[in-house]
C-alpha cells in the first residue's frame, strides 16, 4: 500500500521558450498521455511553466502545441517518487499551420474581455495610429470602453469611475506611480518591450491589493538569448533607440530602450500650437537561466517629464511642473524539489518625485518612496490550482505645498502595508470555472486586517461565454488632485491620518480607510469565427472617500473632507477580423456620482452634504478602430468621442479681511475669494477626433526598414482642454498634426 502512495508521487515540470529566441512561451498546450490511453492536459503560465502531479511510474507521451510553431512530441519513462525537470523548446513554423487548435482560455481579445480583464499583446498596440513609427501601450489603453483620458496632454487615466491614485499600475511586479508622459500619446511601455498587459478594470483577485479601481499589470519581453538584434527610429515627436542580445549565449540576456522626445527641434518647428513638453524614458532588463529549475530577472525603469499645460506664449518658470519616476526590482523564479509548484520571489524599490515651480526652489513638491518584498507560491493543477503570497510595502510620502494665497503646508508619513492572499481556481466539468479569493490586508491606520473577499466565475459552453466577479477593496494611499483645474496634473501623495495620531480625536478622517465593493457581469457571443460582440455591466460603490476640502479660496489643500460615491455603466463591444481587415468598435456609458460631506457646505449651498458629477465623469465614450493591408500598405483609421467633462463655474470674486477693530476698509489687505456656482455644474463641450496611420516595410537583407505617416486629429477639431473659470481663457487641445516616421531594424 505505501509502495503505490508512493508511485503516484512522481511529477514533470519544466518551462517552454522559443527556440530562436530563448522567450518564455505562455499558453502552450502540453498534453500527456499515459500508457492506458488515459490523457491529462495543462497550459504554461505567463513564464512558460508547466507542471503535472500525482503520476504513478511508466511511460509516458508528452505533447507541446503552439499556434505558429511546430508540435513538439517525446516519449518520458518515469521512476517511483522521480520529480522529472523537462524543458520544452519550440521551433517556429514556417509552413503552413494547418488545423492545430489551441486552448487559451486565459487570455482576452479585444471583444472579449473576461470578468473586467482584458488582455494586450504588441500586435495590438500597432493598431492604433499614433505620431512615432513604434506603438504605445497608452495610445491602445485610450480605445477601450471605460478608460477615460485628459486628451492630448497631461497623461492622467481614469477607469470605470475611478481616479488615477485609484490604479495601480506594475511594470514586472514593480509599482510604477505616473507611468504616463505629459504629452498624452506616450507612456513608459512602448510595444517594443512589452510582451503582454492584463488590464483589469474592475474585479481584480486577491493578488492585487492597495487599490481601489483596477490594476494594469505589464510584462516585459525577455532578450534575445542567441542572436543580438535592434532597431532606432525617429519621428519629428520622438526618437528612439532599442537593443536585444545574448551576455552568456542560451542563458543569459538583455533587453534595453531610450526614448527622447524631440518637439522643440521638430515638431515645434511645424505645430501651430507651442509644444512646451520634454520627456524621456529609459528601460533595462537583463535575464538569467541560474538553473534548468530556477531563472533571475532584474529590470530597471525611469522618466522624466518637464512641460506646461498653460499655452501663454513665454512660459513662466511657476507653470512649469516635472515627475520623475525610478524603478528597479528583481524577480526569482525556481521550482523546488519535492514541490508541487512554483516559488516566485519578487524585490523592488519605487519612487516618485513631482513639483511645479522653479526647480530650485518648487511651489509644490510631492515624493513618494516605496520598497516592496513579496513571496509567491503556484500550485497548478488540473481540476484545482491555487496560488498563496504575502507581500510587505514600506512606504514614505513627503508633500510640500505653497504659492499664492497660501501659507507652507508641509507634511511626511511613513505607512506600512502588508498583505497575504489565497486564490484558487476549480473547474468544474467541461465548461465552468470559479475563482475564489481572500486577501487580508494590514495598514498603519489599525493592526487588525481589512478582510477581502473576492470571486469571479467564468462560464464557456459553443459560442457563449458569462463572466461575473464581485469583491471587496481598500486603499490607505491617497493621491491629491486641485479640482479647480482640470488642467493641472500635479499630485500630492499623502495617507489618511492613523487612530493614534495627534489630532484623531477631532480629525473625523482618523482611522477610516477608503474602501469599494465591486460587481459585474458580462456576456459574449461569437457570432461566427470572424465576428465576436460582448457587453458587460459593472457597479462600484465607494466608501469613506476623501477629496481635498472644498473652499473660497484659491488655493490647493491637503486637508480632507470625506465622501462616498457610486459608478455604474457598461461596455459593448464589437469586434471583426478576417484576413487583412480588423474592425473594432465599442461604447460605454458611465455615470459616476460623489456625495461630499462638509460643515461649511451648509453655508454655501443650504446642506451638509453635497451631490455632484467629479471631474473625471465622462457619461458617453465611443471608439471606431479600422485596418488593414493594401497593396503592402497597412493602413489604420480611429475616431473617438466623449461627451463633455463637467466643471465648477465662478460668478464673481469678492475680497476676505478678518475686522477686529475701527479701520479702513479700503487699504487692508484681504484675500481673494471666488464665488462659484454649485461645484461642477457646469460641462464643457464633447471631444471627438479623427486619427490617420499609413505604413509601409521596406526590406534589404537582414534589414528592415519602416515608412509611416500619420494624420492626428485629421479634420482639425477645436477639441477643449480646460476652461480657466477665473479668466473664462479657453485653452484647446492640440491641432491637426501630421508626422513621417522611419525606423531601422537589424
Amino acid at each position: 500500500m505505501n509502495s503505490q502512495l508512493f508511485a503516484q508521487n512522481a511529477s514533470i515540470r519544466g518551462f517552454v521558450t522559443e527556440q530562436a529566441t530563448g522567450q518564455s512561451l505562455e499558453l502552450v498546450n502540453i498534453l500527456l498521455e499515459d500508457s492506458n490511453g488515459e490523457v491529462v492536459g495543462t497550459v504554461t503560465s505567463p513564464d512558460g511553466v508547466f507542471q503535472f502531479r500525482r503520476l504513478a511510474q511508466g511511460q509516458y507521451r508528452i505533447q507541446a502545441s503552439f499556434i505558429g510553431y511546430q508540435v513538439f512530441r517525446d516519449t518520458l519513462q518515469l521512476e517511483w517518487g522521480q520529480v522529472l525537470t523537462y524543458n520544452i523548446a519550440l521551433e517556429e513554423d514556417t509552413g503552413e499551420l494547418g488545423e492545430l487548435v489551441v486552448e487559451a482560455q486565459a487570455e482576452a481579445s479585444v471583444a472579449a474581455p473576461i470578468a473586467g480583464l482584458q488582455t494586450i499583446r504588441p500586435a495590438d498596440i500597432e493598431r492604433v495610429p499614433t505620431p512615432d513609427v513604434s506603438g504605445d501601450l497608452v495610445s491602445y489603453l485610450t480605445t477601450l470602453p471605460g478608460i477615460v483620458s485628459t486628451g492630448d496632454q497631461g497623461g492622467q487615466l481614469f477607469i470605470r469611475g475611478g481616479e488615477p491614485s485609484q490604479n495601480m499600475v506594475l511594470l514586472d511586479g514593480m509599482v510604477v506611480y505616473q507611468p504616463f508622459h505629459i504629452l498624452g500619446f506616450y507612456s513608459a511601455f512602448p510595444s517594443d518591450i512589452v510582451n503582454k498587459a492584463d488590464v483589469y478594470a474592475g474585479g481584480f483577485g486577491g493578488k492585487f491589493g492597495g487599490r481601489l479601481s483596477s490594476v494594469i499589470d505589464v510584462r516585459t519581453r525577455e532578450g534575445n538569448a542567441f542572436a543580438f538584434s535592434g532597431s532606432a527610429s525617429v519621428s519629428p515627436f520622438l526618437g528612439a533607440v532599442q537593443l536585444e542580445g545574448p551576455l552568456i549565449p542560451g542563458r543569459m540576456s538583455f533587453l534595453a530602450s531610450a526614448r527622447q522626445s524631440l518637439l522643440d527641434d521638430l515638431a515645434g518647428q511645424y505645430v501651430d500650437d507651442p509644444l512646451p513638453f520634454e520627456f524621456s524614458d529609459l528601460f533595462a532588463k537583463i535575464n538569467l537561466d541560474v538553473t534548468r529549475t530556477s531563472k533571475l530577472s532584474v529590470s530597471y525603469l525611469q522618466t522624466t517629464d518637464e512641460g506646461t499645460l498653460s499655452k501663454d506664449e513665454i512660459v513662466q518658470e511657476n507653470d512649469l511642473v516635472r515627475w520623475e519616476n525610478r524603478v528597479i526590482g528583481g524577480r526569482f523564479l525556481f521550482l523546488p524539489p519535492n514541490f508541487g509548484g512554483s516559488v516566485e520571489l519578487r524585490v523592488s524599490y519605487s519612487e516618485l518625485n513631482n513639483e511645479i515651480g522653479v526647480a530650485s526652489n518648487p511651489l509644490r513638491l510631492s515624493n513618494i518612496k516605496n520598497t516592496h518584498v513579496a513571496l509567491e507560491a503556484n500550485f497548478p493543477g488540473q481540476t484545482l490550482s491555487a496560488s498563496a503570497g504575502i507581500d510587505f510595502r514600506p512606504i514614505t510620502v513627503r508633500t510640500i505645498l505653497d504659492g499664492l494665497y497660501q501659507n507652507v503646508n508641509f507634511r511626511i508619513a511613513r505607512l506600512i502595508n502588508w498583505g497575504n492572499y489565497l486564490e484558487m481556481t476549480y473547474r468544474v466539468g467541461d465548461h465552468l470555472r470559479i475563482q475564489p479569493s481572500i486577501r487580508a490586508q494590514f495598514y498603519k491606520v489599525r493592526f487588525n486586517p481589512y478582510l477581502e473577499p473576492r470571486i469571479r466565475l467564468i462560464w464557456e459552453r459553443g459560442r457563449h461565454r458569462v463572466s461575473a466577479g464581485t469583491g471587496i477593496y481598500h486603499q490607505e494611499l491617497l493621491g491629491l488632485n486641485d479640482r479647480r483645474d482640470a488642467a493641472n496634473v500635479f499630485t500630492a501623495w499623502t495617507s489618511i491620518p492613523s487612530e493614534d495620531a495627534p489630532a484623531a480625536e477631532t480629525d473625523i478622517t482618523a482611522g477610516r480607510i477608503q474602501d469599494a465593493f465591486h460587481a459585474l457581469l458580462g456576456y459574449n457571443f461569437e457570432v461566427s469565427s470572424n465576428l465576436q460582440f460582448s457587453i458587460e455591466t459593472y457597479y462600484k460603490d465607494l466608501s469613506n472617500l476623501f477629496i481635498s476640502e472644498w473652499t473660497s479660496f484659491p488655493r490647493f489643500t491637503t486637508i480632507l473632507q470625506p465622501a462616498t460615491g457610486t459608478s455604474a455603466g457598461f461596455d459593448t463591444r464589437l469586434d471583426y477580423q478576417r484576413d487583412n481587415f480588423y474592425m473594432h468598435l465599442n461604447y460605454a456609458y458611465s455615470a459616476t456620482n460623489y456625495e461630499a460631506e462638509q460643515a461649511s457646505l451648509e453655508i454655501w449651498y443650504g446642506e451638509e452634504t453635497l451631490d455632484f458629477r467629479p471631474p473625471h465623469d465622462r457619461r458617453h465614450q465611443a471608439n471606431v478602430l479600422i485596418g488593414g493591408t493594401v497593396a503592402g500598405f497597412d493602413l489604420s483609421a480611429r475616431w473617438t468621442f466623449g461627451s463633455g467633462f463637467p466643471y465648477s463655474r465662478a460668478v464673481g470674486f469678492d475680497g476676505f479681511a478678518l475686522i477686529d477693530d475701527i479701520v479702513d476698509v479700503g487699504r487692508l489687505p484681504t484675500s481673494r475669494r471666488v464665488i462659484y456656482e454649485r461645484p461642477f455644474s457646469g460641462e464643457l463641450p464633447h471631444y471627438h477626433r479623427l486619427d490617420l496611420s499609413l505604413e509601409r516595410v521596406f526590406t534589404a537583407g537582414s534589414v528592415d526598414v519602416t515608412v509611416q505617416g500619420s494624420l492626428l486629429n485629421a479634420y482639425n477639431r477645436a477639441n477643449i482642454f480646460y476652461l480657466d473659470v477665473f479668466t473664462l481663457q479657453r485653452v484647446d487641445q492640440l491641432p491637426v498634426i501630421p508626422s513621417i516616421g522611419l525606423k531601422v531594424a537589424l
